[in-house]
């Protein structure tokens, strides 16, 4: 008489197995991990690209849709320098508007700065300026420097991680000719593109 054996469970299907055998670390992951399309977090695209603009006086609509159509896919914010010309070179200011036959400005060049007026004159300047970018539906902020700008020029780029800067004046000829005018100056001292307009037209300096 044989003994009775212990009831033998059924062996699992192979497709029983497949269902529960554990999943690997990036099949785990994969399944967690949101996706764009899943509504999840696109990847970084980095930071959004700087571009400073100096310039002596309020920029006209031709002179910001220049500026603007230089990177435009880009979408970069701006930030604008005016200076203050409390101490203007009296002789050079002078030569400058003689030289491109302004009589009459060259007279008035030879008055005394008026130091709160020059302070007015670039606060309305930066205004106008400011708001005309706005009205391109672009970021722009700005701020008042120093009659020398290129201390604050310097700090900027170094900030904001500028890409380039637009330097934006009339045409002088001293300046011009013996390159001591803000590009010159900005392209010895800055490691980025530097780029001269003239206002109001489409000459680069």
């Amino acid at each position: 008489m044989t003994e009775p054996t212990a009831a033998v469970p059924n062996a699992p299907e192979p497709d029983e197995l497949a269902a529960t055998a554990p999943t690997t670390a990036d099949e785990s992951a994969a399944s967690v991990a949101p996706t764009a399309a899943d509504g999840g977090e696109p990847a970084d695209s980095g930071p959004t690209p700087a571009i400073i603009v100096l310039t002596e006086e309020a920029l006209k609509p031709v002179d910001v849709d220049k500026i603007i159509a230089l990177h435009e896919e880009e979408s970069p914010t701006y930030r604008v320098l005016v200076p203050a010309d409390t101490d203007r070179n009296l002789l050079s200011s002078f030569l400058n508007h003689l030289s491109l036959f302004e009589m009459r400005e060259a007279l008035e060049s030879l008055r005394p700065v008026d130091r709160v007026e020059a302070h007015a004159d670039a606060d309305t300047a930066l205004s106008r300026t400011l708001a005309e970018f706005e009205s391109h539906s672009v970021v722009a902020t700005g701020e008042i420097t120093a009659d020398d700008p290129m201390p604050t020029l310097v700090e900027e780029v170094a900030r904001l991680g500028a890409q380039e800067v637009v330097v934006v004046t009339e045409p002088h000829a001293v300046e011009d000719t013996f390159h001591t005018d803000w590009a010159s100056r900005a392209r010895e001292a800055l490691g980025v593109p530097v780029l001269h307009m003239y206002a109001g037209d489409w000459r680069l300096g």
